[in-house]
């Protein structure tokens, strides 16, 4: 069983991973809009991958016996001065979520909630695997450049990322199928 002050923090990053869904949609849109179809893809990949994590959190709750909460979503940003400007704050973004994860980490240990401390977990790798993501993505754009032919290879590139749910797991929970990638 959930302490509270433990239910309430796994419910802050359970909606927290909704709002990291919400801005990587917001980035698909942005180079969608920036004719970046193979960034937009990329964005909407994140997008399937923040929403597993959001599952995770909304199946432990359940497991542990504490309650969900849905809060609402604020709304994220819609432009950026260039896709570098994108994945920049796509990079900020994650070291926040890191940050966030450690305190979870912190604050479980803590209460000696050795569950939460070993669910967490998942997370601490996930996020050195989402840093080294962005980070990989944005030495590449430095390499190709912003314009050009070289920056149409590397969008054509970001198209062929795929979508790999956990073992056991989809986004859309433990009973259905992720949608195809680009879907």
């Amino acid at each position: 069983m959930l302490s509270e002050q433990m239910a309430r923090e796994l419910n802050a990053q359970f909606n927290a991973e909704f709002y990291s869904a919400y801005l990587y949609l917001a980035m698909a849109a942005y180079c969608r809009d920036a004719d970046l179809p193979g960034f937009a893809h990329w964005f909407r990949i994140q997008v399937q991958e923040e929403l597993v994590h959001a599952t995770k959190f909304y199946d432990f709750l359940g497991e542990r016996g504490g309650r969900v909460e849905l809060d609402a979503v604020a709304k994220p940003p819609r432009d950026w001065p260039s896709i570098r400007g994108a994945l920049e704050d796509a990079l900020r973004h994650e070291q926040y979520v890191t940050g966030r994860i450690h305190k979870l980490v912190a604050f479980a240990r803590g209460e000696n909630d050795f569950a939460s401390d070993k669910f967490l977990q998942w997370f601490v790798a996930e996020q050195v695997e989402e840093e080294a993501s962005v980070t990989e993505v944005l030495r590449k754009l430095a390499l190709a450049g912003e314009t050009g032919a070289d920056l149409y290879v590397l969008d054509r590139e970001m198209a062929t990322r795929t979508f790999t749910p956990p073992a056991g797991m989809s986004y859309t929970g433990a009973e259905g199928a992720a949608p195809a990638p680009g879907a």
